[in-house]
């Protein structure tokens, strides 16, 4: 899940099954509320590249003072590993809530929220971290926080409630229910991008093989899309061969793909604002969507299980992390790796392997832009890929590393996940 891996048994029922080709859905609900304020509007810089307010040197002031570490949440253990990247050291570890699964700067990059949904309870919460001193502190409980955004002006975090089929809006310091909006028409909600203004946002929804497309003016929900599966995709053959160091990483052998619908992961817009970029397990690849007219308009295969997607620091290249599984619990040592693709031709420009095998999943970019750091979903271990060689270095972590974050990251404000900041 991105539930990354929701572990429901009618969740992975749902996954499994073919349904329907594409098409868009009806309209959703909302709960009745007044419309938000309007997002403050893009600076020029801004409306010409999405990523240039967060490149390697625009370190906030808010950050000065922030220790250098990469915080790892492990989904079974119900822990967070503390890593500091100068060493490459373990140099901390605490317990958290059940089931934590992301690791979320909050709007005002002052405090790092663990989002542990505790899934199939009522007991989810959220952990904070100070960045200064890299400790947690009291948590506070608030209903199936799979995940956390934040709304553009940084009035509301916006907590999505997957199991619950919903986004609730709340007070970024204190978590007090804002305003709820329903997702009936999407099960499996789990990871999201903004359009540039703030208007907007498209979530994904992973058991459906859906995007749901929400107004955040208005707050309801415009419409699904379903997205088109690729006529081929990557063959998964357990126990082959996997790339040696220092050889080339290829996809594999291609196979009739079967699958009507698709398993959407982490979604990304592009520098330009006009598309946005989504990871689907199934397909192997990113679709890629017009977000205006809320249409798919291309597909970039990359390999199997594609999931996270990062950015360069430079806003040229988008790091996909591939999984090595179309499967929602993978085998260890999967044909996992990332691509590397060029954002003005939407080509694949770099393959890296995991050598001997491995499964990339969430993390994020060093505020530096050298280092793409990744938790191994299957493997207990986390990677560091040097991002001019694909170069990779392992840390051992907890049992079932998620939606790690990199600390600090430049930029004016985070928009949630695992450090979405702009």
């Amino acid at each position: 899940m991105t539930s990354t891996m929701n572990t429901r048994p009618d969740a992975v029922a749902a996954a499994a099954r073919a349904l329907l080709a594409c098409t868009t859905l009806a309209l959703g609900a909302a709960h009745a509320a007044p419309p938000a304020a309007p997002a403050a509007p893009a600076a020029a810089a801004e409306a010409r590249n999405v990523y240039s307010t967060s490149t390697a040197d625009k370190l906030s002031a808010a950050v000065a003072g922030d220790l250098e570490r990469v915080y790892v949440p492990n989904l079974r253990s119900g822990d967070v590993t503390v890593i500091d990247p100068a060493t490459m050291k373990v140099v901390s570890r605490f317990k958290v809530g059940i089931g934590p699964q992301h690791i979320v700067p909050s709007w005002d990059l002052r405090t790092l929220w663990v989002t542990n949904n505790a899934e199939n309870t009522t007991k989810g919460s959220l952990t904070p971290i100070d960045p200064r001193t890299g400790k947690p502190g009291k948590p506070i409980a608030v209903d199936d926080p799979y995940n956390m955004y934040a709304t553009l002006d940084g009035k509301s975090a916006i907590v999505v409630a997957e199991a619950r089929k919903r986004l609730d809006f709340r007070d970024p310091k204190t978590m007090a229910l804002q305003y709820s909006i329903d997702t009936p028409g999407c099960p499996g909600i789990n990871h999201a991008d903004f359009s540039i203004d703030g208007k907007f946002a498209i979530f994904t929804c992973e058991f459906s093989g859906t995007l749901a497309k929400i107004d955040l003016e208005a707050r309801k929900v415009l419409g699904y899309l379903k997205l088109e599966m690729p006529k081929t995709r990557i063959k998964e053959t357990p126990g082959a061969p996997r790339t040696k160091a220092g050889a080339v990483w290829e996809p594999g052998e291609s196979e009739i793909c079967t699958v009507t619908k698709g398993m959407p992961q982490d979604i990304r817009i592009s520098p330009d604002g006009k598309r946005f970029y989504v990871a689907d397990m199934m397909a192997d690849g990113v679709h890629v969507i017009d977000g205006d007219a809320f249409k798919q308009v291309g597909f970039i295969q990359t390999s199997i299980g594609a999931h996270g997607l990062y950015p360069s620091r430079d806003g040229k290249r988008l790091f996909v992390a591939n999984r090595g599984s179309h499967k929602i619990h993978g085998s260890r040592l999967g044909n996992g790796g990332v691509s590397v693709i060029d954002f003005a031709t939407d080509k694949v420009v770099a393959r890296w392997p995991v050598p001997g095998g491995g499964s990339p999943d969430m993390g994020n970019v060093s505020a530096d832009g050298k280092w793409l750091w990744l938790a191994a979903r299957y493997d207990d271990v986390v990677y560091r890929f040097d991002t001019a060689t694909g170069d990779v270095t392992q840390v051992k972590v907890g049992s079932e590393p998620h939606g790690l974050t990199v600390w600090p990251q430049p930029g004016r404000f985070s928009l949630g996940h695992t450090g979405n900041t702009r």
